[in-house]
């Protein structure tokens, strides 16, 4: 992690190699000194990390200070690299502007810091020489990260030990999975399969395995079965070579002379003339990566006769990986239920008492505890076996249960939990590791925003650029291999399966913050934590109302802070004035429902910031700046000092907002986000921020034509959400669409009340439209069904409402391919029917349809709406249906203010599927509130 400290610094020295040089001449050689001797320190770094990852509870203590000791060096790096921006770096204007009178002013200004930045350096150089040289006298070399793997493997696999023999009757939530997996693998195709079993460390993937190996079915139809635990070596001779021992000592045989002795080669083919013509299978049990299937597909021959590999990994990419030259087959395993958690729990904690049953006086406090555990099986064993070694104490329980987090950290029985999950955490890559940590910035359970996260990770500097791909696209990637990697777990997705939210489990969480501790990454503190707050921080996250943070703010170098808090006095301006001028190199500034007024103008100070979120989740409201009239708002002008500023997220802002034209000055700002703001002041300018790809809640207003105008000059834009449209902006909106090639998200609305109902919104897009384009909300009139929007071949979430439309929609829908969730709603048609023909929506998987007060009729012929899963209808009191009985793969229906008759289906008309589904049928007269042209995403009510 200190390796990542230098990263940032290096990224930081190489624009005043190409900039500040222009300016002062002999500068170059000062700063590519620097650059050269911080590469040579990263490297260092590195190995430093590695070394102390590998060898876990074992490094000395000499070696975690001499770790501790670079990584502290690698901070004051940064802070000097930082500071040295602040008193030299940042300048008001481009450089090439500066008039030579200027430069000779401005000289002797900035002499002192950059005196006192070479003395720095040079001081911390020989700091670094100094680790090293201590390193070579106390004998900490450093050496190749392989030369810790055997140790590590050995440690892991006396762990797994316990998995492979446990009891079948102490096995709880296993059955239904066991039966599928031992159908896919007697009842399987005849090819050669590859079947894997997904899921994080601890979820019970060894012992499911087990079970399956050992089952009656399985050992009665192979010939050869052969268990390997794989773990982190991927070696294929030793592999080889194992699996023809197991298979010679399975028939009491001595394996070929000279095996110890063969090459890869020769191992190979003694196993594929072994296996010729045989039915096998192989277990290989903790496979890691995905190189592993390229080491052994070859071992493997298909011999067209149900053989099978069966592999159990955290890792999905290794699942779907052997799919480039195999059939696979893949189980991802669920956490356990709490009916289930609370079973294996009294199994584990009263097994040899009480016949395994809770006492009454301990039922709530038990189930309690294996509530916590998030249906983690080894969780649950490991503290049930060390509770039932303890008395029936109540009290004692109650306080465990209130103090687990705590005891988890510190009690030698429970190590075990911490050393497995451990495990998935160092076998990541550099990248990822950071992401990974920044999870305990966030509170416990708590369901980060994927886009987010995203942002935050992009204004840490996590992400590498790759060429041909946006910083956000790189990080979506990382995001989705943390996932892969069962280290974090989805919350929920869109429609098309992207990941809107995630969260981590109650465990990894305590191993992430455990280990930011270690690392000085970063320090969460909550009303529950009574850690000291003292040493090396670097971000924070203050989730209390304790007072008790101030001064730990004030005298630490922050470049992260997170205020999770519903008290406004910890947001008074004078406290913001005394953060901020102590923490000037802050870069990520998130505010969470801090309702309160503030000017915000301590804000100026903080030039290195990239991040800044207002986030709102208690409805309460955060006032901007002086009022200029009722509910409307002038952002400050100030707002253009800040100019690396990349994310600025405005959602809890109150009233309405005017932006100032200084904001154009922030060229690197790629987010600008909000509810009700006006960009009126930016109509000649917003062009020139070229970086932006969000720009979201914009109003735009009677006048408006130049500021739309200039908007499509936003070649890179994502995402787009425009209020008030009018008629009169039709021509320049269409215009402006036109140019913008990227985009994936439009949203128009237009004005409210006399006007809407009046203005038709009319637009006209080339040939093909918007070819990127996957979310379209439209909630303005329109005189006919645009002709481009069929021709959105990418488009997967339609949303139209207000659109008074006489024409029945749906033909001009029904043959998009890529379309998965449609809305009709708000008196979008005024047509009295709606008819989905044979092979129309054939992939669309969620249907609303609603306030549509004329229609009288929907007609599903047979064929129509294969895919459909969820159908809500409301606010239809006319309607007849015809064809819903053809929905076959139908999961919910929703309906309220609509005949409910239309939908007691008789058997005789019910088709197979309906008769067998449970189909939830709902007339509830109470509609969700929410925005009023959006589908009403209520969930099934009971």
């Amino acid at each position: 992690m200190a390796e990542m400290a230098v990263s940032f610094a290096i990224k930081q020295l190489l624009p005043l190699l190409t900039e500040e040089t222009k300016l002062l001449k002999g500068v170059h050689k000062e700063f590519a000194d620097i650059k050269y001797e911080l590469e040579s320190i990263q490297t260092f770094l590195e190995d430093a990390d590695r070394r102390a990852a590998a060898e876990g509870d074992n490094t000395t203590e000499g070696a975690k200070m001499w770790v501790k000791q670079v990584r502290e060096v690698a901070f004051r790096i940064e802070d000097v690299i930082d500071d040295y921006m602040i008193h030299v770096g940042q300048q008001p204007c481009d450089p090439g502007c500066i008039s030579p009178l200027h430069k000779v002013a401005r000289f002797p200004k900035t002499m002192t810091p950059r005196r006192q930045i070479a003395s720095e350096i040079q001081d911390i150089k020989s700091v670094v020489c100094g680790i090293k040289e201590r390193s070579e006298r106390y004998g900490f070399q450093i050496q190749g990260s392989s030369s810790f793997r055997g140790n590590q493997n050995a440690k892991w696999n006396d762990q797994r030990m316990a998995a492979l023999y446990i009891d079948e009757a102490e096995v709880v939530g296993f059955q239904e999975p066991k039966n599928r997996l031992i159908d896919w693998l007697v009842k399987g195709r005849v090819e050669r399969t590859v079947i894997s079993v997904v899921g994080m460390g601890g979820q019970g993937k060894t012992t499911l395995a087990k079970k399956v190996f050992d089952s009656k079915e399985v050992v009665g139809h192979f010939e050869c079965r052969v268990w390997i635990t794989v773990s982190q070596s991927n070696n294929t001779e030793v592999l080889s070579r194992h699996m023809l021992e197991k298979l010679y000592g399975q028939k009491g045989e001595k394996p070929p002379k000279g095996i110890t002795e063969m090459d890869r080669g020769a191992l190979i083919s003694e196993l594929r003339k072994y296996l010729q013509k045989k039915r096998y299978v192989f277990v290989f049990d903790d496979v890691w990566n995905t190189s592993f299937w390229d080491e052994i597909e070859y071992v493997v021959s298909d011999n067209k006769n149900g053989s099978k590999i069966f592999i159990t990994t955290r890792n999905k990419d290794v699942a779907m990986y052997c799919k480039k030259s195999s059939f696979i087959e893949v189980h991802e395993l669920q956490p356990l239920t709490e009916e289930q958690s609370i079973d294996l729990f009294n199994k584990k904690a009263f097994q040899f008492d009480l016949e395994g049953c809770c006492p009454k006086e301990l039922i709530d406090i038990a189930f309690e505890i294996a509530r916590k555990c998030k249906g983690l099986p080894l969780a649950i064993v490991t503290i049930g076996g060390l509770l039932s070694t303890k008395g029936r104490n109540a009290f004692e329980w109650q306080r465990f249960s209130e103090n687990m987090t705590v005891e988890l950290r510190n009690d030698s029985h429970l190590t075990r939990i911490k050393k497995i999950l451990g495990l998935s955490y160092d076998d990541l890559p550099f990248y990822l590791k950071s992401c990974l940590l920044y999870f305990g910035m966030y509170p416990e359970d708590y369901e980060v925003k994927s886009k987010r996260m995203i942002q935050q990770w992009i204004a840490e500097g996590f992400v590498k650029e790759e060429s041909g791909k946006t910083l956000e696209e790189v990080e979506e990637r990382y995001l989705t291999e943390l996932i892969r990697r069962s280290l974090v777990q989805v919350s929920s997705v869109s429609i098309d399966g992207k990941t809107r939210s995630c969260c981590v489990h109650d465990l990894i969480h305590m191993m992430i913050l455990e280990k930011c501790e270690d690392l000085s990454f970063c320090k969460h503190f909550n009303d529950d934590d009574h850690s000291s707050l003292s040493g090396t921080i670097r971000r924070l996250s203050i989730a209390t109302n304790s007072g008790d943070f101030r001064a730990c703010i004030e005298n630490s170098h922050i470049r992260s802070l997170f205020l999770f808090t519903d008290k406004s006095n910890y947001l008074e301006e004078s406290i913001l004035k005394r953060i901020f001028k102590k923490q000037r190199t802050l870069k990520v500034l998130h505010l969470e429902d801090v309702g309160c007024f503030v000017d915000y103008k301590p804000f100026r100070c903080l030039i290195h910031l990239k991040y800044l979120s207002l986030k709102n989740r208690s409805g309460k409201y955060l006032c901007i700046s002086n009022r200029s009239r009722k509910y409307t708002y002038a952002f400050p002008k100030w707002i253009g000092i800040l100019l690396n500023l990349e994310t600025l997220d405005l959602r809890a802002a109150f009233g309405f907002i005017i932006i100032p034209k200084e904001i154009s000055k922030l060229r690197q700002l790629r987010h600008l986000i909000g509810c009700r703001m006006s960009l009126f002041h930016l109509k000649d300018v917003i062009g020139c921020m070229e970086s932006l790809q969000t720009l979201s809640g914009v109003k735009i207003g009677k006048g408006g034509i130049e500021l739309i105008k200039e908007l499509g000059k936003l070649r890179r834009l994502r995402k787009l959400s425009l209020n008030d449209v009018r008629a009169r902006h039709s021509s320049a909106l269409s215009s402006s669409l036109n140019e913008m090639r990227h985009l994936e998200k439009l949203r128009i609305v237009s004005s409210s009340g006399y006007d809407m109902v009046h203005d038709v919104i009319d637009m006209h897009l080339v040939s093909p439209p918007l070819p990127m384009l996957r979310n379209l909300k439209l909630c303005v009139k329109l005189e006919k069904f645009p002709e481009w929007i069929p021709q959105l071949k990418n488009l997967v979430k339609f949303d139209l409402a207000y659109s008074l439309l006489t024409d029945d929609p749906i033909k001009y829908l029904e043959n998009m391919p890529n379309l998965l969730s449609l809305s009709i709603i708000n008196k979008a048609y005024e047509g009295e029917s709606l008819h989905f023909h044979d092979g129309g929506c054939q992939n669309l998987k969620e249907l609303y349809i609603g306030d549509c007060p004329n229609m009288n009729s929907i007609v599903i012929d047979k064929g129509a709406l294969h895919s459909l899963k969820k159908f809500e209808l409301f606010e239809i009191p006319n309607l007849k249906t015809s064809g819903i009985q053809h929905l076959e793969k139908l999961e919910v229906l929703n309906v309220w203010d609509v005949p409910l008759a239309e939908f007691n289906l008789s058997e005789e008309n019910q088709s197979e599927t309906l008769r067998t589904k449970e189909i939830e049928i709902t007339n509830h007269p109470n509609r969700r509130t929410g925005e009023h042209f959006l589908p009403y995403n209520c969930k099934t009510l009971l």
